[in-house]
Parts: C-alpha cells; structure tokens; sequence
C-alpha cells in the first residue's frame, strides 16, 4: 500500500515445497502438507478482538490514526478521517473502517486508515488478520506493515510488508507484496492468490504472514502460495527490523484507478480480530 503499482510476478519457488500457482481451492491434504513443511509453535503476544460498545473507537492503547487527505503519494480520493463514522467497533466483536462518499475536508470520499506506530512493532513472527474485505471499482484495501524506523530512513528505505491488498474490482484476488529500496512500487516483489470459488467479501478469511530472518511466508487461510528472501530483492534486504501494522481502505489511486457509478457506497472492511506471536521452541 504505497506509491504507484504495476506489479510484475517477481518471486521464487521454495524448493521442494507446495506453493500454490493459480487458482486452487485448499484440500485437507495440502493443508497438512504445508502444516508439516515447516513446522513453527508460536505464542500469542499481541492481539486485539475488537470487543466494546456499538459505536466506540478501536483501542486506543493499541491503535493511532493517520488522517487528512494528501493523495498519499497514490493520487488517493479520501479523506481519512478518526471520526467513528469512519471506524468504530459494531459491538459483535469486530472493527468496521467505512468508506463513504461525501464531501469533507475537500475530498469527495471519507475513509479511515489506522496504524500501531508508537503502540506496537515488532520484528520477526506471525502476523494474522481475520476479516471481510470490501469491494468495487476503486476501492482499495490493505492490512500490511511498515517499518518503525519510516521517520528516519523514509520509505521505501524503512521496508514494506503487504499482507492483504486487493483491487475492490477482483474481489477473488489477494495480492501479497514487498517493497523496499529498489524494488519498490511498480518493482515491488508479489505475487497474487486467487480463490478458485467464491470471493472475499463475501466472507471472512484469514491473512497472515510467517516472518524470520532472511524470509517472509505468505498464506491465505492457512495456505501458502509465496516466499520471499533476500535473493528475490534486487536492492537491500531491509526487513530485519520492527515494522507496525495498518489497516485501510483508500478509495481510487493509481493502483485500483477511480470509483465508478456503478461502485456502491459506503464500502466497509470488518475485521474480527488482528494477532500477532512470536515463535518459540
């Protein structure tokens, strides 16, 4: 989620292992056979359940906002708001960003967009969101992470993880990505996962990265279908740091183009849970 994106399919096999190329649906027999491949215990050492009144704001021991409406270096049409139209808990245990068309702040769409920066980060493990993605012509969502050291270095030097993003007009395709110091934007190393039957918002899925040193697995309900390693990246390997989660939906950019009269409003991402372990032995 970041600067602008054509994405090439920049990725590498893991030798000997089940990966998926295409459309597939995940069988209990690939299941266990990536379950065994490697084999991780973890421990769960932040989560957030999203429990509270209808209405309230996310945690905000856990959670900050970004707000305003600067195009986010995407050409973005929203202005992201901390306003609990915008994001609120529904008081079912699950987080709601919303995306609405309408006038604010000179923008002609609202949105929200938050971020554990200065609450939590942390480097290396399991990074796992369970949620219902919205979808529509230029409609844009993301779970992904960014590295706590952006203030410093800038982007693409701080390194980016993107775990879920989606083009709101595939709502059958999840596109996971890397960028970094040169391969970032439309170089960005990705690779796609496409459901072989139904969609993503049409129901919750689970997300997740499995991170190490000198690695990052990607999986989409428990299935991998891509990893990442340094000789994937044609610059420096900057992920051997702790980077912070965000969570949002942009609306258009150059990514996912403009909404169309045809795109519904107001969009929503409901989340029911975010966790994150650490692996133990």
């Amino acid at each position: 989620m970041s600067v602008f994106y054509n994405f090439k399919n920049n990725y590498s096999m893991l030798a000997g292992t089940l990966l998926l190329l295409g459309s597939t649906a995940l069988t209990s027999c690939e299941k266990t056979a990536i379950q065994t491949l490697q084999p991780r215990k973890w421990e769960v050492v932040w989560t957030d359940n999203f429990d509270g009144p209808v209405g309230a704001s996310p945690n905000a021991a856990n959670w900050t906002y970004d707000v305003g409406a600067t195009g986010w270096g995407n050409q973005e049409l929203q202005n992201y708001t901390d306003r609990p139209s915008n994001v609120s808990l529904d008081g079912s245990g699950n987080l709601v960003i919303t995306a609405r068309r309408e006038s604010f702040g000179g923008a002609a769409f609202t949105s929200a967009r938050i971020k554990t920066q200065g609450k939590f980060q942390q480097a290396f493990g399991r990074f796992e969101a369970r949620l219902k993605a919205p979808s529509g012509p230029g409609i844009w969502p993301a779970f992904w992470l960014l590295g706590g050291n952006i203030n410093t270095v800038s982007w693409p030097q701080c390194g980016e993880i993107d775990i879920m993003e989606q083009r709101g007009q595939e709502p059958n395709v999840n596109h996971g990505s890397m960028h970094g110091p040169g391969y970032s934007g439309g170089n960005a190393i990705t690779k796609s996962f496409t459901l072989s039957t139904g969609r993503f918002d049409t129901d919750f899925h689970v997300y997740a990265v499995e991170w190490g040193k000198d690695y990052v697995d990607y999986y989409v309900n428990d299935f991998l279908y891509q990893r990442i390693t340094p000789k994937d990246a044609s610059g420096e390997w900057v992920f051997n740091a702790p980077f912070f989660m965000i969570l949002n939906i942009a609306v258009g950019g150059n990514y996912v183009g403009f909404p169309t009269t045809g795109t519904p409003f107001p969009q929503q991402m409901v989340v029911d849970y975010i966790k994150v372990f650490k692996e133990v032995n």
